[in-house]
């Protein structure tokens, strides 16, 4: 009976959301893709590349999880050639960020969490093992494949502090997903703690550690000096690429880069918002706040060098390791705002000083770890974050030491994805 109502749920919640994506397609000029594949209809020739393969079914909701997954997939083709690995998604930024991996063999939408779209799913696709990136359980999805004997393992888990409480109050309704996940490899024993607190069975939980520290630089990044110049960047000024953005901190750093610049200091900034859709709106709040702006996208070899005083933002995806390579200093969003953070590892692969706000839930270790090493600075707001890009701009070496620092700090804690991979391939039927 809870599971028919959950059903009513998820279908009401559906109807009442279609308006909301409609409305959405409307203002970023573009209409919501892969609704048949949401609902679990696929074109036959899509499914072929699946035949006679064994299949493992990796679940990534969004652009972070698809990053965090990726030396997974990457280890996982070279230990299993023999499978095809399948990838799915919720969102369309995610999925643009996943076609760009070679090691997969099948991106797909999400399923809809309907029993009916869910049973018509694993049907098609008859996955031998799924693995949920970051604990997203879908109930449907995780009961359905546990009921056909499909094992189902959580890589690279976290239960937030913000997110527990809430899972709690669900507990009963949980349980019995969670004492049947084959394999729970969480980040921390805070995290392993915690999903065996929510109903996991304590022999199947495992920290592993968190494999975004096993990031590796897939792609020769050309000189500096050449990205300028691709760019259309001014030659002399020092960089400061701003990544994943967020609504209200545009505006913080523009009206900063105004202030740095009344100080004589020659700088450029660069600004990646998180949804590159948002990226006219970001463009408006620049020119509210006078400051000129270029889209990468519109980018060509006629113009002339943007200079200081000027933004460029950036509104195409998978360029963020590109944009990190090129700059002085980075600065991480969706941490001045309450969003949560995003991944700060990025940068200090680059090695490069990462600076992020008070807002880092989602990433709490990582956060605590990048300070101990000070590899990073936590910035509480708008003053503070002019006072240090102008402290570690003035003062290079201090801002290359931390650079450094934070590189090391990836390189002491590598090594999960191996250990995360052993724990799911054992849970396979012809391992020994």
């Amino acid at each position: 009976m809870v599971y028919l109502l959950y059903d009513i749920l998820v279908l009401l919640a559906g109807l009442g959301l279609l308006p909301y994506y409609l409305l959405r397609g409307v203002k970023y000029g573009k209409t919501r893709r892969g609704i048949r594949e949401r609902l679990g209809f696929y074109p036959k020739d899509q499914l072929r590349r699946l035949a006679g393969k064994k299949v493992i079914w990796i679940h990534a909701v969004s652009v972070g999880e698809t990053r965090a997954a990726m030396p997974l997939i990457r280890s996982l083709k070279k230990e299993r050639p023999d499978y095809a690995v399948v990838l799915s998604h919720v969102t369309e930024t995610g999925r643009e960020i996943a076609a760009k991996i070679p090691e997969v063999d099948l991106l797909l939408f999400f399923p809809f969490d309907l029993s009916c779209v869910v049973k018509r799913v694993l049907r098609k696709i008859k996955p031998d093992l799924i693995i949920l990136i970051e604990t997203e359980i879908w109930p449907n999805f995780v009961r359905h494949a546990q009921a056909r004997q499909i094992p189902v393992g959580i890589a690279n888990g976290r239960i937030s502090d913000r997110s527990f409480p809430r899972y709690l109050w669900f507990t009963s309704f949980l349980k019995p997903l969670l004492e049947n996940l084959a394999v729970c490899c969480m980040q921390s024993e805070l995290d392993a703690g915690r999903i065996h607190t929510m109903g996991a069975r304590l022999d199947r939980v495992v920290v592993t550690g968190n494999v975004k520290f096993d990031m590796e630089i897939s792609t020769r990044f050309p000189e500096r000096d050449i990205l300028r110049e691709e760019l259309r960047l001014a030659a002399g000024p020092q960089i400061l690429v701003a990544g994943s953005t967020h609504s209200g901190e545009e505006n913080m750093l523009f009206r900063t880069y105004r202030r740095l610049l009344g100080t004589g200091m020659p700088l450029l900034l660069i600004v990646v918002p998180r949804h590159p859709e948002r990226a006219a709106e970001v463009a408006e709040g620049a020119a509210r706040e006078d400051v000129p702006s270029r889209f990468r996208s519109q980018i060509s070899p006629e113009q002339e060098p943007m200079q200081p005083g000027e933004v460029l933002i950036v509104d195409t995806l998978g360029e963020m390791l590109r944009f990190y390579h090129l700059s002085d200093l980075v600065f991480v969003g969706g941490s001045l705002v309450p969003v949560g953070g995003h991944n700060l590892l990025e940068a200090s692969l680059m090695k490069k000083p990462v600076l992020f706000g008070p807002h880092t839930h989602n990433f709490k270790e990582i956060t605590k770890l990048l300070l101990a090493a000070d590899g990073g600075r936590m910035v509480p707001d708008e003053q503070t974050l002019q006072g240090v890009v102008a402290r570690l701009l003035g003062h290079p070496d201090e801002a290359a030491r931390m650079g450094e620092e934070g590189f090391a700090l990836i390189r002491r804690n590598a090594g999960a994805t191996g250990k995360t991979l052993d724990r799911l391939l054992a849970t396979l039927a012809d391992e020994p």
